[in-house]
């Protein structure tokens, strides 16, 4: 079945091809739920969630542009609102002026699957910036106003989310971590 298939008989309320879509994107958008949420109890919640939003708003899709960037989207802000419900991001701290050094940062460099895992380590601001800012291109204003927090603590966290990372790769002694502080 076509994905153009599949959402129309998604809106024809086809119970069979809305099993089809979950089963089809669920793992993926599960991984972007676990981005945010620490839980695997709390990101199945936010990803069935989510997945409800997609089947009765299929009709806002259009056609244009990528349907799994579509359901990305929804699922993120699903996650986001989650969050927002039990976390006060206003409540972080703003830097105002921070040394960012100019060399190649090691975030930049790392495996995919180490990212990942020092994510969930992070506090849930500092992941939350770090997950919009870096995994998901959001700028710095856009997350702003999703949060409703300030662009400079947009910024800050983002740079504690990487010293924090980096922290943690020094305690882990990740190889190659050298050559990326000089």
């Amino acid at each position: 079945m076509t994905e153009e298939d599949l959402i129309e008989a998604c809106r024809q309320n086809d119970r069979r091809a809305q099993k089809t879509l979950y089963d089809r994107y669920s793992t993926v958008m599960y991984g972007v739920c676990k981005r945010y949420v620490k839980s695997p109890e709390d990101a199945e919640d936010v990803l069935v969630e989510a997945f409800y939003k997609v089947l009765t708003n299929l009709h806002q899709y259009k056609g244009s542009g990528s349907f799994e960037g579509w359901i990305r989207r929804i699922v993120v802000n699903e996650s986001l609102m989650f969050l927002r419900k039990r976390h006060n991001f206003r409540l972080t701290l703003e830097i105002s002026e921070v040394d960012q050094p100019t060399t190649t940062n090691v975030i930049n460099r790392m495996a995919a699957e180490d990212i990942l895992g020092l994510l969930s380590k992070l506090p849930t601001g500092y992941r939350t910036v770090f997950n919009l800012y870096v995994l998901e291109g959001y700028k710095h204003r856009e997350i702003a106003d999703m949060l409703g927090i300030s662009i400079n603590t947009s910024k800050s966290q983002l740079i504690l989310a990487k010293k924090k990372m980096q922290d943690m790769l020094e305690d882990f002694g990740y190889p190659g971590l050298q050559k990326f502080n000089k």
